[in-house]
């Protein structure tokens, strides 16, 4: 009795393991691959609003996705031709006429940089004119994985390197 339940239960695995039932519905389109990017604008200006105080405003392209994230650096000098000194903004800066302070906000269409103080900034034109900004974006996905708990944000290198980003290729939007 015992062989015919063992054989019974043998072919009962084969057929059941061996069926195939119909395809289902195809999902809705998704996007293909996460991916971050990062762009530059270079040399910009500051410009006076009457509402904002200095600001650069650009429009993104492309548009973010629920849950990405900006990240955005400035460049604050460099050490020698090919290495960048990248500080992460927001950010203030103590001189002596009195404090400096770089702030953003995003959407999904745009962003703004800030610049304001506790001084008059058109006394210092060199850290509101010709200034250099690295914009990051980070998908949404990736932000609440493991790497993105561990990764120093403030770090630009760390960051590129931690989602992939081939920092060569880096668009310039102006």
């Amino acid at each position: 009795m015992k062989k015919i339940i063992t054989l019974l239960a043998i072919v009962g695995l084969m057929v059941f393991s061996s069926c195939e039932g119909p395809e289902g519905p195809v999902g809705p389109p998704g996007q293909d691959g996460l991916i971050s990017e990062v762009f530059e604008l270079r040399n910009v200006n500051f410009s006076l609003d009457n509402v904002d105080g200095y600001i650069i405003y650009q429009k993104l392209d492309p548009v973010l996705y629920d849950g990405d994230v900006i990240l955005i650096y400035r460049l604050a000098g460099t050490i020698d031709s090919a290495t960048p000194i990248w500080q992460p903004i927001p950010r203030t800066l103590y001189l002596s006429q009195g404090e400096l302070d770089y702030d953003f906000d995003f959407s999904k269409k745009d962003f703004t940089i800030y610049a304001g103080g506790t001084y008059n900034l058109a006394l210092t034109p060199s850290f509101i004119n010709g200034q250099t900004f690295r914009i990051v974006i980070v998908p949404g996905d990736l932000t609440g994985k493991s790497t993105a708990k561990k990764v120093n944000l403030s770090d630009y290198d760390a960051v590129i390197k931690a989602y992939n980003i081939d920092d060569s290729k880096v668009k310039v939007l102006n």
